[in-house]
């Protein structure tokens, strides 16, 4: 009877454990061809608020996440989730989180995009993000509502490749380098300026941050800024200089990221040649420099080889590229161990190029090229956008335009009003996707006046789009900007880069060997950039100028792409602005 008794029970833990033993052969299987199943989930519980900070010795308040500047880095590995579950208690303004150069497959409303792909976050109130980091790179984070990012709302992300795989390169050791920069005016008086006849521009930032530190006012290196005293700060201090200690004879890997306002920013560590090995979480062909250019939204790696002087410690220099500097360089100290850390180095900090030696610049840039087995783009096109970057008037204010277009972004995102086919939930006018055959790049424009929309480019879903991004003149005469490009759900390879305004012609220039996939790229003065993506993310998606003031006055577009096969949107991503809504076909 007892037999009897035990069969019924005897059979399905027989079968259980075989099923168990499968499923410990299957995981084995799969993680000897790639560790496929050893991804985490890895937990951030986050509050967002105001604090008072010295970032260069000088109190002001700042945004901070749980009560610290910059944010908590995260560091993750190729496959994880990462759920962050972040509270806003800043008492009378939305908060969102946008992680710069992650890609939101397969969950677009993550991006953390105002307007685009969700609500604002209201005060008191939770949103979780829950998304997948599914390649290796240096990538950093910020906010993307209003100028959040300028009042110091940002940290680090850094995904380290999968267990069981290796980067193409060696090294020893790693630094991680957070580049910004800082205004003493806040941003809400910044963006009222901004938004204000006359116009009232920000100006250069007071200062430049090496993770969250700089010194206002002052220099580290004294003795040669003469102009300059000496700082007064201890080690202990919010605004003390950072100081990366590292072993003689040794290679390390410096992750250096930039998320400026304003500023395009050049780094150079003095003594020492760098070989850049990476760029915006995507491998290049390596090459030695002797300093790099960063602009607003870039990342990347570079390997420097500690073989000076060991009695020595050594200056890293950041400085202003692009505009006429008005902000001293961000000094911070490579420590070699044993030396003390308060040790000041005695050489002169390296000076950063003529910040218009343009020359300089697009050598580097022309550089940067992808590792061989980094995938090509398609042969050819489904569809060529020219947008034209102007600065232009109107009725008194003065925007950044696309096309004669100055961005406005509408109350209800255009994720769920698109996904949900709301009426009147922004502009279904179809923006141009030229500009005139006969405009005059290299001057100011001749009618100087622009409209405004919140109109999409609709993408077929899968087709290849090419982008010329043509820069030119803005309204005052021999005036043309660097204007770094960020498009949000992709990566892009960029084919190429011109003097002047592009034509047919130039298509015969265009890198299909080896051009390295981007998620940023820079246009120079007075000319254009080709780009080239698949529009393979269902989402909406930004693409716009990374720096702060210039988006806060239009610069950017919208794309939008296989919309109806998102899953189910969290509703609190998309409820806001929803009143006298209908659904229907935005664009019959």
């Amino acid at each position: 009877m007892s037999k009897h008794k035990e069969t019924p029970t005897t059979l399905p833990m027989m079968a259980e454990g075989a099923a168990r033993s499968l499923l410990l052969l299957l995981c084995c299987l799969l993680s000897m061809l790639g560790g496929s199943l050893a991804w985490k989930a890895r937990h951030f519980h986050w509050e967002v608020g105001y604090v008072f900070w010295k970032p260069d010795c000088q109190e002001k308040v700042m945004i901070g996440i749980n009560g610290q500047f910059p944010g908590p880095t995260i560091r993750a590995k190729a496959g994880d989730i990462i759920v962050v579950e972040l509270k806003n208690s800043l008492p009378t303004e939305g908060v969102v989180i946008h992680w710069h150069g992650i890609r939101q497959m397969g969950t677009p409303w993550a991006d953390g995009t105002a307007s685009l792909s969700q609500c604002p976050i209201k005060p008191d109130e939770v949103f979780v993000y829950r998304f997948k980091v599914d390649k290796p790179g240096t990538y950093f984070y910020h906010g993307h509502y209003g100028m959040q990012r300028a009042a110091g709302l940002y940290g680090s992300l850094v995904v380290e490749v999968a267990d069981g795989e290796k980067e193409p390169f060696h090294y020893d050791g790693e630094l991680n380098l957070l580049l910004s920069d800082w205004y003493h005016q806040d941003i809400y008086t910044q963006m009222v300026g901004l938004s204000s006849v006359p116009f009232r521009w920000i100006g250069e930032p007071q200062t430049l941050l090496i993770n969250g530190k700089g010194q206002y006012n002052c220099s580290l290196a004294a003795h040669v800024v003469a102009e300059q005293s000496a700082c007064e700060i201890t080690s202990s201090s919010q605004c003390a200089p950072v100081t990366f200690r590292v072993l003689p004879k040794k290679t390390y890997r410096l992750r250096i990221a930039s998320t400026t306002s304003l500023a395009s920013l050049n780094l150079a560590i003095a003594n020492h040649k760098m070989v850049v090995v990476e760029a915006d979480g995507n491998y290049v062909q390596p090459f030695a420099v002797d300093d790099v250019d960063v602009y607003s939204g870039e990342s990347y790696s570079v390997l420097i080889q500690t073989d000076q002087d060991p009695s020595s410690n050594y200056w890293i220099s950041v400085g202003v590229r692009g505009r006429q500097p008005k902000t001293q360089p961000a000094l911070a100290i490579l420590n070699y161990y044993p030396n003390a850390a308060e040790k000041l180095p005695t050489s002169v900090p390296p000076v950063t190029p003529v910040w218009n030696d343009y020359t300089h610049s697009k050598s580097f840039t022309y550089k940067i090229l992808a590792l061989q087995g980094t995938p090509r783009p398609p042969s050819s096109s489904h569809r060529l956008m020219s947008l034209l970057n102007t600065q232009n008037k109107l009725n008194g204010y003065t925007k950044w335009s696309i096309n004669n277009v100055s961005l406005v972004l509408p109350p209800t995102p255009y994720l769920g009003s698109i996904k949900h086919r709301l009426a009147n939930a922004f502009v279904t006018v179809k923006p141009p996707e030229s500009f005139p055959v006969d405009y005059n790049v290299m001057k100011p424009p001749v009618n100087p006046n622009t409209t405004q929309s919140s109109g999409v480019y609709m993408l077929e879903f899968n087709s290849t789009v090419d982008v010329i991004l043509q820069n030119a003149n803005a309204l005052s005469e021999n005036i043309s900007e660097i204007h770094p490009w960020h498009l949000h759900g992709h990566d892009f390879w960029v084919l190429g880069y011109g003097e002047g305004r592009f034509t047919k012609n130039d298509v015969k220039s265009f890198n299909l060997k080896n051009p390295p996939l981007r998620n940023t790229v820079v246009i120079f003065p007075y000319g254009w950039t080709a780009i080239r993506f698949v529009a393979d993310n269902p989402g909406a998606w930004a693409f716009h100028c990374h720096i702060e003031p210039h988006l806060h006055m239009g610069m950017g577009v919208i794309f939008a792409e296989g919309v109806e096969l998102v899953g189910r949107i969290p509703k609190e991503a998309m409820t806001c602005g929803l009143t006298g809504k209908k659904f229907m076909n935005p664009y019959p």
